[in-house]
């Protein structure tokens, strides 16, 4: 009797590779992309006034904080694949609710596409933590980035466009990627992990493990530079669309302005090969310092718009800069025994910025018009330069060449205290 063989891979999945986890985040970048030049302008429709606006994203972020913060807790009761699974279809929700002109729904279709994107992302890191190699890294968010360049570049102008012509355009467009994110999820197989067995001392508290991040300045360093990175793209892609509003630039110019500078995502390939032949510490001082001084210079610009605008877009390159290397520290310090509860750490920069960033304009539009926001953001930018100066000399050649394990993690500890 001829003997059927099931085929191998039906039998044991494929290891996920890094070109599996750069097409998921791809197809991330089409379901967000459509929308983050859209999400401002119907807000500012609906509510009429940046500082009520800054109010909303504030409270937002605060919320987003406290659900990516639980992501971990909740994951030891329900299965990985679901929640992963569930933030996929909240963001289609989201997107869908947002279909509808009043007040309420684009606050909550706001809302669920914020909450979706924060469970999503600690769960894609807990994954990338469990299945990428530390040497790898490096060549993942390269990856992660050339992958999502056409969405990040062609979404804002083409949303935005979508809009003018049919408001539910964009936002059908977004559920549809959110829901083909599932669909490449189950195809990739990823499950619930790797199993690591758990310690004996498991904290009773979803919050008992920002002991253990206190104790890491590699981590805390690492963390702050993705904070005050994503606060930056927060003046760029909440505030210029309203800038654009309030000077009579238009409403298309902040999504022209979004994909001209994430166009710079295709050149990521070239950033990584030079930060190969330099360090992190010279790119992530340089990231900082140019896009501070642009976004100081825009701000106090503010009698001449189109310029500005120029300035901005000009920050915004080096910030894509900061993209590549800037998470390298933390990622790269992660413990095995620690990759979801640091993955929720280390995505809560979104929501902490998502907070800072509302919150501190709220606060400078009583007192400045708009173009203070970008004063406020290069100052911020300045202060992450300053700091970058801690960072070790040779840490971007030792974490992402291809030197060995010997070499990326040195014996003496005290070399990378900061980094």
């Amino acid at each position: 009797m001829h003997e059927r063989r099931i085929p191998e891979w039906l039998r044991h999945a494929p290891a996920p590779s890094v070109r599996g986890f750069a097409v998921l985040a791809g197809t991330e970048a089409i379901a967000r992309g459509i929308l983050i030049s859209v999400f401002p302008l119907i807000i500012y429709r609906a509510l009429q006034d940046v500082g009520v606006v800054s109010k909303v994203y504030f409270f937002i972020g605060l919320s987003s904080l406290m659900i990516g913060l639980l992501v971990p807790y909740l994951i030891r009761y329900v299965p990985r694949r679901w929640v992963y699974a569930a933030g996929t279809i909240m963001f289609a929700i989201g997107a869908l609710l947002a279909c509808f002109e009043a007040p309420f729904a684009v606050v909550v279709g706001l809302s669920f596409t914020t909450f979706a994107t924060v469970t999503t992302f600690v769960c894609f890191n807990a994954y990338v933590l469990d299945y990428v190699s530390k040497i790898e890294l490096g060549k993942l968010e390269t990856s992660r980035l050339f992958y999502s360049a056409l969405g990040w570049t062609v979404g804002p102008v083409l949303g935005v466009f979508l809009f003018g012509w049919w408001r539910p355009a964009p936002f059908l467009i977004a559920a549809i990627a959110a829901l083909t994110m599932l669909l490449v999820f189950l195809v990739m197989r990823l499950g619930d992990g790797k199993l690591i067995t758990k310690s004996r001392a498991a904290p009773a508290n979803p919050f008992a493990y920002f002991r253990r991040f206190a104790e890491q300045p590699r981590l805390i360093t690492g963390w702050t530079f993705a904070v005050i990175r994503s606060c930056g793209w927060w003046v760029y892609v909440v505030y210029l669309p309203i800038y654009a509003l309030e000077n009579g630039l238009g409403e298309q110019l902040g999504g022209i302005a979004l994909s001209i500078s994430n166009g710079a995502l295709f050149l990521t390939p070239l950033m990584f090969l030079v930060i190969q032949r330099r360090s992190v510490k010279k790119a992530v001082r340089v990231g900082f310092l140019i896009s501070g001084v642009l976004f100081l210079v825009a701000g106090a610009l503010h009698g001449t718009p189109p310029i500005a605008v120029v300035c901005l877009m000009a920050g915004s390159f080096f910030l894509i800069l900061l993209d590549v290397c800037a998470g390298l520290p933390f990622l790269l310090a992660v413990k095995p025994s620690e990759r979801t509860e640091m993955s929720a750490i280390y995505s809560s920069f979104r929501d902490v910025s998502g907070i800072l960033t509302p919150g501190a304009a709220w606060l400078v539009l009583l007192v400045s018009p708009i173009s203070g926001v970008f004063v406020a953001g290069g100052a911020g930018l300045l202060m992450a330069w300053v700091l970058a100066n801690k960072l070790h000399p040779r840490l971007g050649q030792a974490r992402i060449s291809v030197e060995g394990p010997t070499k990326l993690y040195p014996s003496d500890p005290k070399r990378h205290a900061t980094g």
